[in-house]
């Protein structure tokens, strides 16, 4: 690559694109940490997007209809910070780019959504951005059905490298964008053949031009070196009606004599000798961090172009009516609607009167049937699971290429696109997303939905078949440490409702829930309505609560969630038949519960009972419960799993493991 020639045929790109490749070089090199490669490779295509294309004004990062960038490959996070910076967002300070990679920054070592304006969503598992942006783009398109192009009208683009193409999360997510046809999703991979190992030939041989078109998706080509080549480029992919990758052929390093075109380049400072040489070649005889008055200020130039748009955009937003004003506003911050409340409310008043025996995934059908009424920011969809799920409700309409009004999606067998995509749904804003698979199955979903609790993204996570309780599947699809590892998770509310007024309250907590994710884990198998007395009060915000007192002294303590409930209150009469006073605690929200005042979690489980968990899981984490919070480990067992599950009918199967209210009962009394 003739470097000179590309200074003299465009110098004032030239010069923009450096101060970014430098920044990069100096923070990695400050933080001894870090990798620079990547920034100065995809440092001329960012340089076109954001001068050229990127719809956005640093004054007003959140201004609700900006385009919107997502760097999928967060190793290379000094290319956004640098951009973030030139471009003169606020927060984003030069001491912050020296501060790159250290404590109390806000420049993390991958972009983090929420630490850092102008970051869209957290990235640095491959992939998982580029998964993301599916989710933005399909909001864009809902939106923009219902509020129409002068209101909501703008692209996602993505800049995305051969980890994120690699990962399986990408196959699911492509496949997802080229069937809905997602026009406005752009992604420009950094097609620079180099991974951690070497050359992407060690490990990968797959065509992605092919790849992409197979999917559905327009495939374009550009010298990413060369600025006319990719203006051309992203020109033309502004004009497709479906998704767009643009393979930008990309040197990593850009520049550097020794290091440029390899591995050394990735993920390690170029030292402060191949630094001072690779600026030489650059001609820019500035020292670290230092960006000359005129391309600062050209770079704000760029940073404040966008400051005209906004202006129209806002004038178009206030001739909206004050109503639609007001209802777009809400969406966009989040905010439920008020009549959710009642709605709940007037759910779980009808429930306790009639006191259905049903599956609580059904329980969950009933409560959406009535959610989705009164919020219409609410997009459904299940991992081919629509009937087992029960995630449809008869409101909701398809969301396809044809109709984009639709409010519910076929994500296909793509458990973890679908958590992805969710994710971008919800950092969009506008739209509350919720999706349905097996509960076995959180663990090809685990990538997005870990990131949905980092980010604190309130995604709301359908996972029915909830324990051997689903039967015949056998132990492939019975989850026996699933609920464990979700607890594990921070930032998750895990709910197990007992019946269907639990699973109302645990869907208003999920729905209103501003920074933390949910899940429900659904049964299959029926279940009975305990709480036939209604209450207004929102008791599973409490996490656990007493469902059942003892009549004569208490001696036992029965703790419990969800199809468990049941055999703790069978267990309770054979206790109470013989004169053991028995209470039942039903524990729909571990999370909730920890979060109690003490004095409130005392008085649910006080000292001295016998305590005894029955969960159709493994025990890992009930011992908190069992003896902490006063108890005692001679004083304590468990009824539950302790290995996998089989394939038989359920009741055969509850019975076979010992998780039943006579088993239960006999614990209690072995422990008296």
């Amino acid at each position: 690559m003739d470097i000179a020639a590309l200074r003299d045929a465009h110098p004032d790109h030239w010069k923009k694109a450096t101060a970014i490749r430098t920044l990069a070089m100096d923070a990695v090199q400050a933080a001894n940490s870090g990798h620079p490669g990547m920034p100065m490779g995809m440092a001329d295509v960012a340089t076109v997007l954001f001068e050229r294309h990127l719809k956005f004004d640093s004054s007003a990062p959140n201004w609700a209809d900006r385009d919107r960038f997502i760097l999928s490959a967060g190793h290379g996070s000094m290319l956004v910070y640098a951009l973030l910076y030139l471009t003169g967002y606020e927060d984003m300070t030069l001491d912050q780019i020296k501060n790159f990679r250290q404590w109390g920054s806000i420049t993390a070592g991958h972009p983090e959504y929420g630490h850092v304006t102008g970051v869209e969503t957290t990235t640095g598992p491959l992939g998982q951005g580029l998964s993301n942006a599916v989710g933005f783009a399909m909001a864009e398109e809902k939106l923009r059905a219902e509020y129409g192009p002068k209101t909501v009208d703008h692209y996602t683009y993505v800049i995305a490298g051969d980890g994120c193409l690699m990962e399986g999360i990408s196959h699911e997510a492509i496949g997802l964008a080229g069937h809905q046809r997602l026009g406005r999703l752009i992604v420009m991979w950094d097609n620079n053949d180099i991974t951690i190992d070497g050359r992407v030939s060690l490990s990968d041989s797959t065509d992605q031009r092919a790849r992409f078109a197979a999917a559905g998706w327009k495939v374009l080509a550009c010298d990413g070196h060369d600025p006319v080549d990719i203006d051309r480029a992203l020109t033309e992919a502004k004009g497709s009606d479906r998704p767009v990758l643009i393979d930008c052929k990309t040197i990593i390093g850009f520049g550097s004599p020794k290091k440029s075109d390899t591995s050394g380049a990735h993920g390690s400072p170029l030292g402060d000798a191949e630094i001072a040489v690779t600026k030489e070649i650059y001609g820019w005889p500035y020292g670290a961090f230092e960006i000359p008055d005129d391309v600062l200020s050209t770079w704000r130039a760029i940073g404040a172009r966008g400051a005209v748009a906004r202006a129209e955009w806002e004038e178009r937003f206030a001739k909206l009516s004050g109503t639609k004003q007001a209802e777009f506003t809400r969406r966009m911050t989040g905010q439920a609607p008020k009549k959710l409340e009642a709605a709940i409310r007037a759910l779980k008043k009808q429930i306790s009167e009639s006191a259905p025996k049903v599956a609580t995934r059904k329980s969950s059908e009933m409560v959406l049937e009535v959610v989705n009424e009164v919020m219409p920011e609410t997009i459904g969809g299940s991992a081919d699971l629509t009937g087992s799920n029960n995630t449809k409700t008869s409101s909701l309409g398809i969301f396809t290429a044809e109709d984009r009004k639709g409010r519910y999606v076929y994500y296909g067998i793509r458990e973890h696109g679908m958590a992805a995509a969710m994710n971008g749904l919800a950092l969009h804003g506008g739209l509350k997303p919720y999706g349905g698979t097996f509960l076995c199955f959180t663990d090809y979903a685990r990538g997005a939905m870990r990131l949905s609790a980092l980010m604190g993204v309130p995604v709301t996570y359908v996972m029915t078949h909830d324990s051997i309780g689903l039967g015949e599947d056998g132990p492939t699809h019975q989850p026996v440490e699933h609920l464990a590892m979700l607890r594990a998770t921070p930032n998750t509310h895990v709910f197990r409702p007992c019946d269907t007024v639990e699973t109302a309250e645990a869907w208003e907590l999920a729905l209103t829930s501003a920074r933390t994710p949910s899940v429900l884990a659904l049964t299959r198998q029926n279940l009975p309505t305990y709480r036939v007395e209604h209450k207004v009060k929102n008791l599973t915000a409490q996490g656990a609560y007493v469902l059942a007192e003892a009549t004569g002294k208490r001696q036992a303590i029965l703790m419990a969630t969800g199809s468990e409930v049941e055999i703790a209150m069978d267990a309770r009469e054979i206790l109470e038949a013989e004169g053991i006073g028995t209470r039942v605690v039903s524990f729909p929200c571990w999370e909730l519960f920890e979060d109690q005042p003490e004095a409130y979690r005392r008085k649910v489980l006080p000292a001295g009972p016998v305590r005894v968990a029955i969960e159709a899981g493994i025990r890992f984490g009930w011992d908190r419960w069992l003896f902490g919070e006063r108890g005692r480990r001679e004083k304590s067992g468990f009824v539950g799993m302790h290995d996998f599950g089989a394939s038989a009918p359920a009741p055969e199967l509850y019975k076979h493991f010992g998780i039943t209210a006579q088993a239960t009962a006999d614990k209690v009394k072995s422990l008296l």
